[in-house]
């Protein structure tokens, strides 16, 4: 009897409840907080498979990723009734999703037209290179000052330019008035509002700003922008604020409830993370890893290599502010190339256990560019080379070099904001998967040389969609005033190294970073069969020509001796 009254008890106290879709490059969650203390209830699960049809392509099912969201949810249901959690008490529902991953469907059938191409495919280089070489002084910064962004393989317009020109169905659906475009959000929020009977297509500021198609001054997309992709406006999601009702849950345990939060992944860690002070930086460890500084109601343009983006806007009276980012492609997802590919370790922490067990790389040195280099180079020609082994290498070093991968590729980043804002950081925030692992979080303040700061809670991202989504107009029951947000817990990493050695082991990594530029030149030529020819090469097409005469000439001399 005491056990069932505590019970409910307790299920009064809980208060108004918010959840947050937290749909990312390798899995999908949903998870529950308590919109009074922050604090995480419930969330579940689960994996999402990436196929990699062709070297540098990287793909995710459409339909794959919104069944995800599905079976997140009712489990996640499932386990707070388990817990005598009512889930009536959800008043709202926010999405974060992995940015710059590129959809197009039907809106008549609401099926996906292709695969989603993920933020990371290199299928578009050849896109990026006729673009760049149509602008003026075949300047990649081109439409900076409209976009905050390089030309790139990263964001959306182009892979949807390649999606238009390369794929049959897409490009019929454009032509008859039936395609509709959007990155993950967009996709969700149709798909859970309704789909094709009444579905709400909408995207908010910070996924928008990620597409190349989006002023980021005017706040709208760009026809001007449109017209040099060659993209018709009318395929574009909406563009909202990014804490506002957007519409209802159509279906499941929660259907009825306003989906009322939307943020990129990234710009939801920042809100999370509490980043509302200009000045305010935080780091995510995920697939990739993601520094972002807070810069206030003024874009601020890089010129460091840094991408100038919205941060959020939260609310739609609510002024927007923006922030200066660097990207790295490859961070968590080093981790399972050592895993998947070369089998050297069996899950994240064995990677953790090995590198500590020798404390350092002995002078090997991991560059990871199986993506080119982002933030601050921008170079696609880049690809990953491992240098400085000697005999005594061994795997543990090469575990060791790969998480200081991670923190030098922070650190090139945090430099460039460093210049860029003329005030250098004097602490780091840091959230997502790879943070679990302390070596990292220790490493990082090493070569860093200022503290990491790192929440006890880690779901940062989920949170801050749950904080956007709790605050919309209409909902209201997350307040956003810095005084009535409980102060999170942390745990702070203090630099244990001497600086110099820092700075050598830096150079190092930039030195390494130098041998890994311009690997891959321009894609060699097909003979009709789709095969490379030998002479594709027109230098290695003379010299086996030459090396064959050659041949053929001192048999010719030695027959006559």
């Amino acid at each position: 009897m005491n056990g069932t009254m505590a019970a409910s008890s307790h299920r009064i106290m809980l208060g108004p409840l918010v959840a947050a879709i937290d749909q990312g490059t390798s899995s999908t969650r949903f998870l529950v907080f308590n919109s009074k203390t922050a604090e995480l209830l419930s969330h579940h699960q689960v994996e999402i498979k990436q196929s990699f049809p062709k070297e540098g392509w990287v793909e995710e099912d459409p339909k794959e990723i919104l069944q995800s969201v599905y079976e997140c949810i009712e489990r996640t249901c499932e386990k707070l009734t388990q817990l005598n959690i009512d889930i009536s008490n959800i008043k709202a529902i926010g999405v974060t999703n992995q940015r710059e991953t590129t959809l197009v469907w039907d809106k008549e059938t609401g099926e996906p037209l292709y695969n989603a191409i993920v933020w990371l495919d290199l299928r578009t280089q050849s896109t990026v290179e006729r673009l760049i070489n149509k602008t003026p002084g075949r300047n990649k910064n081109h439409l900076k000052h409209k976009t905050g962004l390089p030309i790139s393989t990263y964001f959306s317009a182009v892979k949807l330019r390649w999606l238009m020109d390369n794929v049959d169905k897409v490009h019929e659906a454009v032509v008859s008035h039936r395609a509709m475009f959007g990155t993950v959000d967009s996709w969700l929020i149709w798909c859970l509002t309704g789909g094709k009977s009444g579905g709400v297509h909408c995207t908010d500021v910070t996924n928008a700003s990620r597409t190349m198609l989006f002023n980021i001054h005017t706040m709208d997309w760009d026809p001007e922008l449109c017209k040099y992709f060659g993209i018709p406006m009318e395929i574009l999601p909406r563009v909202r604020s990014s804490s506002e009702i957007y519409g209802l849950m159509k279906s499941g345990a929660l259907s009825g409830i306003p989906i009322s939060g939307c943020l990129g992944d990234q710009s939801a860690a920042l809100v999370g993370q509490m980043c509302f002070k200009d000045g305010q930086a935080k780091n995510t460890y995920g697939t990739g890893c993601f520094l972002l500084r807070n810069t206030g109601a003024k874009p601020v343009m890089s010129d460091h290599g840094l991408l100038t983006t919205v941060a959020y806007k939260l609310g739609r009276d609510k002024p927007a502010c923006y922030a200066l980012e660097g990207s790295v492609a490859i961070a968590g997802a080093v981790v399972r190339w050592l895993q998947d590919n070369l089998g050297i370790i069996g899950s994240s922490e064995e990677l953790e256990k090995l590198a500590a067990s020798v404390g350092t790389s002995y002078g090997c040195y991991f560059v990871p560019a199986f993506s080119g280099l982002y933030a601050p180079y921008w170079e696609p020609s880049a690809r990953g080379i491992i240098c400085g082994l000697t005999q005594f290498t061994n795997k543990s070093h090469l575990a060791f070099a790969a998480l200081e991968a991670v923190c030098f590729q922070t650190r090139e980043i945090l430099d460039a904001m460093n210049q860029d804002s003329g005030i250098p950081l004097t602490q780091l925030q840091v959230d997502g998967g790879m943070t679990s692992n302390r070596l990292l979080m220790q490493l990082q303040a090493d070569i860093l040389c200022i503290p990491v700061v790192k929440p006890s809670m880690p779901e940062t991202t989920a949170l801050g969609a749950a904080m956007a989504a709790g605050a919309a107009e209409g909902v209201s029951v997350w307040s956003l005033n810095p005084e009535d947000l409980s102060e999170v817990t942390s745990e702070k990493f203090e630099p244990q190294i001497n600086p110099e050695e820092s700075e050598f082991r830096y150079a190092r990594w930039k030195k390494a970073v130098e041998k890994s530029m311009n690997w891959e030149t321009t894609e060699p030529v097909c003979n009709g069969n789709g095969e490379t020819s030998i002479f594709s090469s027109v230098p290695l097409g003379f010299y086996i020509m030459g090396s064959m005469l050659m041949l053929i000439g001192a048999k010719y001399i030695s027959g006559h001796n």
